[in-house]
């Protein structure tokens, strides 16, 4: 997902540079993993297959298979997307090609996603972002009562497929927003859009909304969550238990902030309808400052060994809506942590992931890596790295690299949705920490993969790929990935 700081670009790169790929360690290659991840890694790691058949899995690193994914990706006829044997897709939405119920085309650029279980238990219902920020071919149609700002046109798409990923309906469930990025599936099941960016237009953009995937009256009269801050916001996760919100912010010069939002008591717990209830200024909004044995540690890039932990504290954002200053460029150095490129995040084991998805040296990083995960245990009050992708720009094509929004997989493990410099794919991890290539996307931009999640029986793993546009539905046959 672009930056707002970055310079304009063809849309092949992004705005951005990921000239980067994995090392191959003494291990097998340049992923190192923490020793327990819960079942979202493990202690081992094996070299990710290329993706084109030729096997370079296995932990000796001479080529023998493994057990870990589902095998070499055929290359598929249509030039679309390449998968294992015995997998299909079945595409349930096309920027400029498929149609709203209202008539107009599917937006383009379609992001961030979650899904729900469409009522009666019939198929499910995914609620899609559209990264529309300006000059896109395809807008989100302004419909009357669902419009937030009449001069911006991104926002988000509801579509609804059935039990055989079959599309049913597509509409708009919000317009008039502005770089819908990513965002977050909430505990009472709605979906939280993300607008990455802090521009002002008709009206000031940079917030949260909450979409409601089953109420479309509850979508009406757009309301940004003013509480959680206005900046490029990415991602957000809910605690369920606490009500604490997680929020990455996308954005440079200087590099972004992790923000905690914690809300106030009258709102406990939080719950549908609470968020719209929200008063402007409501709970207390913070930025991280990660410490070290007492030091403040300024930028996480330093960080390359999966197991280190920082110790958690949170400043107070001075000011929240950023009427003049950026929320990020309210602290002075020396008081918070800064990252490059924070993306996506997911909740999990009582605590909540979240992805760095690269840093240079030369967009002022401290140090330079092709990715890293964190987890945050809000028990301990700790931070620690549990995923490092090496930096070697040696190999655009055949490492991973650029990791972005992420998934919990429904078969164990996790499924990473890449975004780097040539081909691009989605990667599995097993629960031992061996990674694989699923699925490889054949269209000659290569542009990256987008809001990977699985349908509530686990038949289908969703996910997007964001140009030209186009929401896959992918089956077959699925397994626990130990």
């Amino acid at each position: 997902m672009a930056s707002p700081d970055a310079p304009s670009a063809p849309a092949k790169d992004h705005g951005l540079s990921r000239r980067s790929v994995l090392t191959r360690s003494a291990a097998g290659l340049g992923i190192a993993l923490s020793g327990s991840l819960n079942g979202l890694f493990g202690a081992e790691t094996a070299l990710a297959r290329d993706g084109h058949g030729n096997g370079r899995g296995g932990g000796n690193g001479h080529g023998e298979d493994t057990a870990a994914g589902y095998g070499p990706l055929v290359p598929d006829p249509a030039g679309l997307l390449s998968l294992p044997a015995g997998f299909a897709y079945t595409i349930i939405a096309r920027s400029g090609v498929t149609t709203l119920e209202t008539g107009e085309p599917t937006p383009s650029d379609p992001d961030g996603t979650a899904s729900f279980v469409r009522k009666g238990g019939s198929g499910d219902v995914l609620v899609n972002n559209h990264e529309v920020s300006g000059g896109e071919p395809f807008t989100v149609p302004h419909v009357p009562g669902f419009v937030y700002d009449e001069t911006t046109f991104g926002g988000t798409t509801t579509i609804e497929v059935d039990n055989e990923g079959n599309r049913v309906r597509e509409y708009v469930s919000l317009a008039g927003t502005s770089t819908n990025c990513a965002g977050g599936k909430t505990p009472w099941d709605t979906w939280l859009t993300c607008e990455e960016t802090e521009e002002i237009k008709g009206k000031r953009h940079g917030y949260v909304f909450e979409v409601d995937p089953y109420d479309q009256q509850a979508n009406r009269d757009p309301k940004p969550i003013k509480a959680f801050g206005r900046y490029a916001h990415e991602s957000v996760v809910i605690d369920p238990r606490r009500g604490t919100v997680y929020l990455t912010e996308d954005a440079t010069a200087p590099n972004g902030l992790l923000y905690r939002w914690t809300p106030p008591g009258s709102a406990q717990p939080l719950r549908h309808g609470s968020l719209r209830a929200l008063a402007d200024d409501a709970g207390t909004l913070e930025a991280l400052a990660a410490f070290s044995g007492g030091t403040l540690v300024p930028d996480l890039s330093v960080a390359t060994e999966p197991g280190t932990t920082y110790d958690a504290r949170w400043v107070t954002v001075p000011e929240r809506d950023a009427t003049t200053v950026s929320t990020r460029r309210q602290f002075a150095d020396g008081t918070i942590t800064r990252s490059r490129k924070l993306e996506g995040m997911w909740w999990g084991d009582d605590g909540a992931y979240f992805v760095a998805s690269f840093a240079r040296t030369s967009d002022g990083s401290a140090a330079q890596h092709d990715g890293q995960v964190w987890f945050i245990d809000p028990d301990a009050g700790t931070i620690e790295l549990k995923l490092h992708f090496a930096f070697t720009p040696a190999d655009q094509d055949n490492d991973p690299d650029g990791p972005d929004n992420i998934t919990v997989s429904a078969f164990g493990g996790l499924i990473i949705a890449e975004d780097g410099d040539g081909v691009n794919h989605l990667i599995g991890s097993t629960e031992r920490g061996e990674v694989f290539f699923f699925a490889r996307n054949e269209e000659a931009e290569s542009s990256e993969f987008t809001g990977p999640n699985f349908s509530h029986d686990k038949k289908f793993l969703f996910a997007n790929v964001q140009s030209p546009g186009i929401v896959y539905a992918i089956s077959g046959p699925f397994r626990k990935q130990r």
